[in-house]
């Protein structure tokens, strides 16, 4: 029984081991989509009343819960049942990575006159008090698990992708690891960002100089930390997605690999190297699929 007991310690610490490392790994590749998710869910709270802010974000974040009550045990019998799929389907969430990349870049040449009306009417109705803001709320609330729904996608498919060899325990503990790691950290991160200029307006009040400078350096930060936010997030769509597509691609891969040693770049500089490969075949893909799905939009509207 000692020796049983010893091979069951020694067989959960082989698989903890595991899961620590996977869940590292997957960490990194994931936190491309972290940067963008941040921005995003910060500025889906933009209109709602100081008051309501930290309601909608917990609104959010219990959508997202449920997204991911979804997402993990989807990806678990597809790694159980059709693991051919787990490429393809990286391959797609690195492509909607980069689309997403190039259509923020080309945001305001893609921008139409519909786009502008329906941002001035949601504008409009958050400052006409004869609008049901628990509605707008609601409304808010609901687009922002819709967009939820896709990151997380993103960061399932990702995670999948690296323990896509390892036993069926292991993918259970890292993927509901990773998912919940990732909702509490990106939400608690959310609600300390949203509230960030009220914490600056708070001490900006305060007697002691001190504290007035910190309050006024808060409000001066928190503008700058969503722009620095969305930049960093863009750069990783590019940088996490294009290397989605090199690796599923393997003559993308080798074509960079050729790159390299013909520069004859090692260490750092290979690195670095390795890395603009990946950012480039993100962008072009990017490009790719925003032309794609943009002609079609248009076909779509002149058929109309």
């Amino acid at each position: 029984m000692a020796s049983s007991l010893l091979a069951l310690l020694d067989d959960i610490t082989t698989v903890l081991d595991d899961v620590a490392l996977l869940s590292k790994m997957a960490a990194k590749k994931t936190s491309g989509v972290l940067g963008d998710d941040l921005a995003l869910n910060a500025q889906q709270v933009t209109g709602v009343s100081a008051d309501r802010e930290l309601p909608v974000v917990w609104g959010v974040f219990k959508g997202s819960l449920i997204n991911k009550a979804i997402l993990v045990p989807a990806a678990l019998a597809i790694s159980a049942w059709a693991p051919w799929l787990v490429t393809p389907l990286l391959m797609i969430g690195g492509a909607y990575l980069c689309f997403e990349g190039v259509e923020k870049l080309a945001h305001k040449w893609l921008h139409t006159a519909d786009d502008d009306a329906h941002e001035a009417a949601l504008a409009e109705a958050a400052r006409n008090p004869a609008i049901d803001l628990a509605a707008l709320e609601k409304d808010k609330v609901k687009g922002a698990i819709r967009t939820d729904f896709i990151l997380s996608a993103e960061i399932i498919a990702i995670t999948l992708g690296t323990v896509a060899e390892a036993s069926f325990m292991t993918r259970v503990l890292v993927l509901s690891g990773i998912a919940l790691l990732m909702t509490i950290g990106v939400y608690g991160l959310v609600a300390g960002i949203v509230k960030l200029d009220d914490a600056g307006l708070w001490l900006s009040r305060k007697a002691a100089a001190w504290q007035q400078a910190l309050g006024r350096g808060l409000l001066w930060l928190a503008p700058w930390l969503m722009k620095a936010l969305s930049v960093a997030g863009t750069a990783a769509m590019f940088l996490v997605g294009g290397g989605i597509l090199t690796h599923g691609a393997p003559f993308l891969h080798h074509a960079i690999q050729h790159v390299v040693e013909a520069l004859g770049a090692s260490g750092f500089a290979r690195t670095l190297v390795e890395l603009l490969g990946d950012a480039i075949a993100g962008i072009l893909a990017g490009i790719v699929v925003v032309a794609v799905v943009t002609g079609i939009q248009r076909l779509r509207h002149r058929r109309e």
